[in-house]
């Protein structure tokens, strides 16, 4: 084989790797959350649980606690992502208007807490980082001087260029017409950029903006003018799950609906009241707040810096066989994230489920669910699924022109199954 052929194969080899790796990226994850950072929340002119979706050029603030309270620095680091969150060919000045890699220099100590803390305040835009430029999916990774990134959340950006109707309705297969919830929806552009759809539209689809649940392989099944008409039945299912179970600690020292008694030792202790298995039970309806969290302190000016942190112990009586799965408790508390920090243990004399985990004084949403061992998550297992139960949908459409280069999210849309129709 002559020199010239190798250089040739050589050549071909690296070029086809590289064109590989490109396809082969994969989406990227949260970084887990360290355990001295809690309370994590965005905030801006909408209310919202889990992952935050905000206007473009819409300002807000991202606020956290670190309980070792020693004024450590943090900096901020936004990335764009595609739809299905692989790394965007964008250059971060195509996406950013000026810097991040910038450290947080809003914070306060706790005042009349027992659990000292630091409160951190990022709020954009600011001097440094004046605008996001573009609709899509971010990330924002807060680090330490040692570049150790301490948490990451993921965000959502989007435009009004579609509006987006969103309904639900009960399933048409008999075998789960009482267990879960179908959501239909419809995309509409007057601007007529919706053409050739199932090459340029991508949807997202979530109960609760609960994006690890979160339903993205969708293709419009038929056209209407400008319309796009999503009426799928399975594909565009959820288990209706049950209401959330909650908590509200806002006067650590006395006791409330859900509480059964207080102790103080390093810190105060809350003991909530034994639940029960829900999911061989009737539904009833109880109002919630779809998973979200509230921080107050009924005796507080400023919540931020004056809400203490208090220990919520949780019992859960369940005789139900696991097969090797794990209870844990689930919410926007932690943007339902699964871990040790939320996996209740067993206590075999009692016959009872039980966890103690750390909270900043508020009003808490939470529900049991099952961990199997393969890693999906059953979140009827204990509380139930029914197609009675008030959830939130929110769908979200986007759009890649042929030959562009990023996913713009052209809209959202949002509704709710209490308006449920067969």
């Amino acid at each position: 084989m002559s020199q010239n052929i190798k250089n040739s194969l050589i050549y071909i080899f690296y070029v086809s790797t590289f064109f590989l790796s490109i396809h082969a990226q994969t989406a990227v994850e949260e970084t887990p959350t360290a355990d001295h950072i809690k309370t994590i929340q965005f905030i801006s002119e909408e209310e919202f649980s889990g992952v935050p979706i905000l206007k473009l050029g819409e300002p807000f603030t991202l606020e956290f606690d670190d309980i070792n309270g020693d004024e450590a620095d943090y900096y901020y680091r936004i990335s764009y992502y595609n739809f299905d969150w692989t790394p965007s060919q964008l250059y971060k000045n195509e996406y950013l208007d000026g810097f991040d890699e910038i450290r947080i220099v809003t914070y306060e100590n706790s005042f009349n807490t027992l659990q000292m803390y630091s409160h951190y305040t990022l709020s954009i835009p600011n001097e440094d980082t004046r605008a996001l430029k573009v609709s899509g999916n971010y990330m924002i990774e807060i680090y330490n001087d040692d570049d150790e990134v301490v948490f990451a959340r993921k965000f959502i950006v989007h435009e009004s260029l579609a509006s987006v109707k969103v309904y639900t309705k009960r399933s048409r297969n008999l075998n789960f017409i009482n267990t879960r919830q179908s959501v239909h929806f419809e995309i509409s552009s007057p601007r007529k950029i919706l053409r050739n759809p199932k090459q340029t539209v991508n949807t997202l689809v979530m109960k609760n903006n609960d994006i690890k649940g979160a339903i993205t392989n969708l293709k419009p099944q038929f056209t209407i003018a400008n319309d796009l008409i999503y009426r799928y039945d399975q594909e565009s299912s959820f288990d209706g799950g049950n209401e959330f179970l909650f908590f509200d600690s806002k006067d650590i020292r006395a006791s409330t609906a859900n509480i059964q008694r207080i102790e103080l030792e390093d810190l105060y202790h809350n003991y909530l009241y034994k639940d029960v298995v829900r999911a061989n039970r009737r539904y009833t309806y109880n109002p919630d707040i779809n998973g979200n969290f509230v921080v107050r302190n009924l005796n507080a000016e400023n919540n931020n810096v004056e809400a203490d942190y208090v220990w919520m112990h949780f019992f859960l009586e369940c005789y139900e066989p696991l097969e090797g799965g794990e209870i844990h408790i689930f919410g926007n508390f932690n943007n339902y994230t699964l871990d040790e920090s939320t996996k209740l243990k067993y206590d075999k004399e009692n016959a009872i489920y039980y966890l103690q985990k750390l909270f900043k004084q508020g009003f808490y949403n939470y529900k049991y669910v099952l961990l199997k061992p393969d890693g999906t998550i059953a979140q009827g297992f204990i509380s139930g699924d029914f197609d009675e139960t008030e959830n939130e949908y929110t769908v979200i459409p986007y759009y890649r022109p042929p030959g562009g280069r990023y996913d713009r999210a052209i809209g959202r849309g949002i509704g709710n199954s209490k308006n449920i129709t067969n």
